[in-house]
């Protein structure tokens, strides 16, 4: 078996390690990507922290692992959270004896009445988002630095392997930081093998402006030089361009903690039998379509960064298959070399042939999107994202309608397609999807596409 590396970078959005996209140099991801593959089509199907996190430790829908809006103590009073009875695959890589390890930010944990003391506390939305994760909902990761959703990056706490709810540990330093030295300690303590360690750094989330070192000299007083995406509207601009030196920071000194996990491997003798895989959880807007966050079923929130590096025997190269957050799970373990123990509850695909051979997109490839609001009266989302279009149905307050995109024609979604014949095609691919899911939704199943006039 091959040993796995799993960083985690939240709303590290795909633009920012493209040869063409945002203009912030990611010297280590590219030296990473250049001795592996880079997969230019990995896809948040669930753009936001918690559905899209779930899905990648169990490989199951959010219908199924529970987890089907982001989790905090409002929505774990109605049960959101991951099931207990998810397999995971870290779960069934220490099956076969690999060491297990989760270090950084977690979000799947219902918080509880005690995790309000015990925990970041209570949001001035009225909300606990952080909670701790007893080792019976630990899925599998036997070694446990971590903690729920806490976002102060230069003041955060963690709870290790044998601590109690009450044994939290404070930390004064950025972070990323702290938890690639955690990381770095990992590999001394199990650089023999097989292991199996994930490193989920909280940053380039917001809160932005808390970087280890202030806004970086080549970022600072350039923040309308940094949009260079033309889908930016002119309406967040200014707000988008004071945010862009703080995330863009953020972002360079994230790929500063991949390089120092990279040097440590080689230190150790470890990365010809270590493979480090590079992603994120979703990206961020950035003033384009006149948002800052995510969440929506935009280019810039959906794509994600995967790149797969390690030893010299993965020929370097791109992959342009689609790959979704269903499919994370299983490409992880047949990536190690488990293929044949992928459970048959993750419905989504092993792809790590197509990403070894450098495969190009399959045409009838889709990928799911999936979006839903707390409140009864709140939008709801399905859709696909083909290797050339998305689709989404919307429903909101008793109104339905559909967009479509064409990604080759027009990159940055600035034109919705009206093609009734499209629609229609679409809606039948969609129908397909959600039946093998086994995620019905009546709005689908009632949606009567525009007839295509003749």
């Amino acid at each position: 078996m091959t040993n796995l590396v799993l960083l985690i970078a939240d709303q590290f959005r795909a633009q920012c390690v493209e040869p063409d996209g945002d203009p912030v140099p990611t010297p280590h991801l590219d030296a990473l990507a250049s001795r592996g593959v880079r997969c230019e089509s990995a896809l948040s199907s669930y753009p936001v922290c918690s559905p899209h996190r779930a899905m990648l430790i169990s490989g199951q829908t959010p219908q199924e692992n529970g987890v089907h809006l982001n989790v905090n103590s409002a929505t774990a009073a109605s049960g959101v959270g991951l099931r207990s009875d998810a397999e995971s695959w870290a779960a069934v890589m220490a099956a076969h004896g690999m060491a297990t390890g989760w270090i950084g930010k977690w979000h799947l944990e219902p918080p509880t009445a005690e995790d309000e003391i015990w925990g970041e506390g209570r949001r001035d939305d009225g909300k606990v988002w952080d909670a701790f994760s007893p080792p019976e909902r630990r899925f599998g990761f036997s070694s446990w630095y971590s903690y729920g959703c806490c976002d102060d990056h230069l003041r955060p706490h963690y709870w290790a392997t044998d601590s109690g709810r009450e044994d939290r540990i404070d930390v004064e330093q950025w972070s990323a930081e702290h938890e690639t030295d955690r990381a770095i300690e990992f590999l001394d303590e199990h650089g023999e093998g097989p292991f199996a360690l994930a490193v989920s750094w909280n940053p380039p989330h917001p809160p932005f402006e808390q970087l280890p070192h202030g806004i970086h000299e080549q970022f600072a007083g350039r923040g309308e030089e940094l949009l260079v995406r033309p889908n930016v509207t002119e309406e967040i601009r200014a707000e988008a361009a004071q945010v862009a030196p703080q995330y863009f920071t953020a972002v360079h000194e994230i790929d500063q903690q991949v390089g120092r996990i990279v040097e440590a491997l080689s230190q150790r003798g470890l990365t010809e039998n270590t493979l480090v895989v590079f992603t994120s959880d979703h990206g961020t807007q950035l003033g384009s379509h006149g948002r800052l966050d995510k969440n929506v079923p935009f280019e810039e929130s959906m794509r994600i960064p995967l790149i797969i590096g390690g030893p010299s025997h993965l020929a370097p190269g791109r992959c342009s298959a689609l790959i979704g957050s269903l499919d994370m799970a299983p490409t992880l373990l047949g990536l190690v070399g488990l293929a044949e123990s992928i459970p048959a509850r993750m419905v989504g695909e092993d792809l790590s042939p197509e990403i070894l051979s450098h495969a190009a997109a399959d045409p009838g490839s889709v990928v799911p999107f999936f979006h839903d609001e707390a409140a009864p009266d709140g939008l709801q989302q399905r859709g696909l994202r083909t290797p050339t279009h998305l689709w989404v149905l919307s429903a909101r307050r008793g109104e339905v309608w559909s967009t479509c995109h064409d990604l080759v024609a027009d990159p940055f979604q600035l034109h919705p397609l009206k093609d009734p014949a499209l629609d229609r095609a679409l809606t039948a691919r969609a129908r397909e999807l959600f039946s093998r899911l086994e995620m019905p939704w009546p709005v689908l199943d009632n949606y009567s596409p525009s007839p295509v006039e003749v």
